[in-house]
């Protein structure tokens, strides 16, 4: 029976690219390298920092354009007031009923930790999770099942009573190399390379159909 869900963040719990979209094009107008529209991040998006800056200069991307690049752009992003970021219609009160029904909840992202806990608060404050795995500079990334494993650790569950619901490719792969069970929603930023994929016990399109793989 599984007893723990954890919820990447960007693309699953919440709908955040806009506000990306606007930080990051700001940034890069600003150093002279070419804008993206929406579409355009979307690809990019999903990996470490680095990584995603990287994708977002393409042929533009030296080390010295990333660290710059991401440097203004952290700052940027974090002192903007980021009010298109807000959690996907449902997600709260699907975490709520979970909650509710005595599943233990807990997010893992490659989002800073910083931002992640700044969100939690602002719109989570009444959900309890056990645990919130973000980015930080000890611990290496998504696919990596580093996060995957310190919740684990911290519930005293095994991975066969976790479930991990993402978006995108990544997610499935930090799901494959922690050897948990995975679920794919198609709302976030995802694309048929995650849809179709054999791993994911199942592709939803709204929150309401978790509840059918839990017995309650």
């Amino acid at each position: 029976m599984k007893k723990l869900c954890i919820f990447d963040f960007d693309g699953t719990l919440f709908d955040s690219v806009e506000d990306v979209v606007i930080c990051f094009n700001e940034v890069l107008s600003e150093y002279g390298f070419p804008t993206l529209t929406r579409d355009e991040y979307i690809p990019c998006l999903g990996g470490n920092i680095d990584d995603i800056v990287s994708k977002i200069l393409g042929p533009n991307s030296t080390p010295q354009n990333i660290e710059s690049i991401k440097k203004t752009y952290l700052d940027l992003y974090a002192s903007s007031k980021k009010e298109k970021t807000i959690p996907f219609p449902d997600a709260k009160e699907t975490l709520k009923y979970l909650e509710d029904k005595g599943i233990l909840l807990a997010i893992n992202s490659n989002r800073l930790n910083f931002s992640l806990n700044e969100f939690v608060l602002k719109y989570l404050s009444d959900i309890d999770f056990v645990s919130i795995e973000g980015q930080n500079i000890d611990s290496p990334p998504k696919p990596d099942p580093f996060g995957v494993n310190n919740i684990l650790n911290k519930t005293n569950l095994s991975s066969d009573e976790a479930l991990y619901i993402g978006d995108s490719m990544t997610d499935i792969k930090t799901a494959q190399n922690a050897g948990i069970d995975c679920v794919i929603v198609e709302w976030g930023y995802g694309d048929e390379t995650a849809f179709n994929h054999d791993y994911p016990l199942k592709v939803i399109s709204e929150f309401s159909q978790l509840y059918d793989l839990f017995d309650f």
